[in-house]
């Protein structure tokens, strides 16, 4: 730290450190961090506003931005995430790597606008839409760091291993050959993109799902080496047919099996994990893995819902992700997080778990813990070698007038859908000021274009 020359020095009205500090000096370093205090400069620039660390949005599919609100139309039968599966199946044939680059770089703007600035990318159309690979087999996952970098929100890429179409061990599907890989050809994707590796990008490891991974495989996967570092992330639980298929052909519910056969542990993230007993959910919360919520992509699937209170009792750990971009919103998430909890149990601030505790406040910290762990980054925090991602609240916003430090937080998750991140910096640089991304109409432009061209 004492070698990195600072490039700013802020004075905050007010900065979030495990609560709100007024008129707070921060510096950022040369290097992208939150620098020690010693290195600030003598004239800060004034932040007037509320300064936030940037959200982690800790599960992404980035193609799927580009199809939300076309799987609206009720089908013969009744509808579920099986059939949205089978329209997402064609949209995802049409889509190469210059299509996947514009439309994650368009939605990487709208995330950095919405107040994110670290995405982990679940990963898995790998490969042409026939299977075949392309001539460069990492040239999607090159399309998606390519994507990040225009943006300039971080990326944790998670490239996916997709075997089999069930937990029978079928083979894929021909719409599911494009995702698919053979143990060796995925270890040497990884190798590869691990080679990329910066403080901007980390590649961690995402198992699709168990049906994905006959039991066969499973064993020689998770002894791999490159499952020994690095974040582990895997769909778990998430619908009903799920966990009924899991106990017909493994003889016990989708989290119980993966805790028996896998050394789950605080580097893996266990997406979505709606339906979970009792056990499996102090279970989890035991292993300081995180619950990966998608609150937003769960509810326009019909998956269900979390245990959030018994969950958070536990002292569990959770993050949330954007998921199938339906929307595009940390304050979404974490609204209807709560607002799902108060729906089916009929009571309030359930995600406050003691008196006197703010219902925003509890959400946002506990999301920036859990996402930062969930990215296998040192972020979700502005205190000195934290990377400088952050966000400033419009302090005159009218939602806001008249908010003091108590009030602010529950303000800005529960008080309407007026944008209020005006600025954002991620890694040190503005990427967002006056609620403008610094590179948005050519974006929008070429993200425009494209559709055209897929429609």
């Amino acid at each position: 730290m004492s070698n990195a020359a600072a490039v700013y020095t802020f004075k905050a009205r007010q900065l979030w450190r495990e609560g709100w500090n007024e008129d707070a000096v921060f510096a950022v370093d040369d290097r992208g961090h939150i620098a020690a205090a010693e290195a600030a400069l003598e004239t800060p620039q004034y932040l007037d506003g509320w300064v936030l660390p940037g959200m982690p949005n800790l599960h992404s599919h980035a193609f799927q931005r580009a199809m939300a609100g076309l799987a609206e139309r009720r089908g013969p039968g009744d509808d579920s995430f099986w059939t949205w599966r089978e329209t997402m199946y064609g949209f995802a044939a049409r889509i190469g790597p210059d299509a996947l680059q514009a439309i994650a770089a368009q939605l990487y703007v709208e995330m950095l606008k919405a107040g994110y600035t670290q995405v982990c990318e679940f990963h898995y159309l790998h490969h042409q839409p026939d299977g075949t690979p392309y001539a460069q087999p990492e040239a999607m996952s090159l399309a998606l760091i390519e994507a990040a970098r225009e943006a300039g929100i971080a990326l944790t890429l998670l490239p996916v291993l997709y075997m089999s179409g069930g937990f029978d061990g079928r083979p894929l599907t021909p719409r599911q050959r494009r995702f698919g890989h053979d143990l060796d050809s995925y270890l040497s994707l990884l190798a590869r993109l691990r080679t990329l590796q910066s403080d901007r990008l980390r590649v961690g490891v995402a198992l699709h799902s168990l049906r994905a991974i006959p039991e066969s495989a499973w064993r020689e996967v998770i002894g791999s080496d490159a499952l020994k570092t690095g974040p582990i992330h895997i769909h778990v639980a998430e619908q009903i047919g799920e966990v009924q298929d899991c106990l017909a052909t493994r003889g016990a519910r989708p989290v119980e099996w993966l805790f028996d056969h896998a050394p789950v542990d605080q580097r893996w993230c266990l997406v979505h994990a709606t339906h979970l007993t009792e056990a499996e959910t102090a279970q989890l919360a035991r292993s300081g893995a995180v619950a990966g919520l998608c609150p937003t992509t769960e509810a326009n699937l019909g998956d269900g819902l979390f245990p959030l209170a018994r969950y958070l009792d536990a002292h569990g750990t959770l993050g949330i992700g954007s998921d199938s971009h339906i929307s595009i919103s940390p304050v979404e998430e974490l609204r209807w997080l709560e607002y799902g909890q108060r729906l089916s149990t009929r009571h309030r601030n359930v995600a406050a778990r003691h008196a006197g505790d703010s219902v925003g406040e509890t959400l946002w910290h506990a999301a920036l813990q859990g996402g930062a762990q969930a990215s296998g980054l040192a972020i979700g925090a502005l205190d000195a070698g934290a990377r400088a991602d952050f966000i400033v609240l419009d302090g005159n916003a009218p939602l806001l007038a008249a908010r003091d430090s108590r009030s602010v937080m529950d303000s800005f998750l529960f008080a309407g859908n007026t944008p209020l991140v005006r600025d954002v910096m991620a890694g040190g640089e503005w990427v967002v000021r006056d609620f403008q991304h610094r590179d948005e109409a050519r974006i929008a432009a070429r993200y425009r274009a494209v559709m055209e061209q897929m429609t």
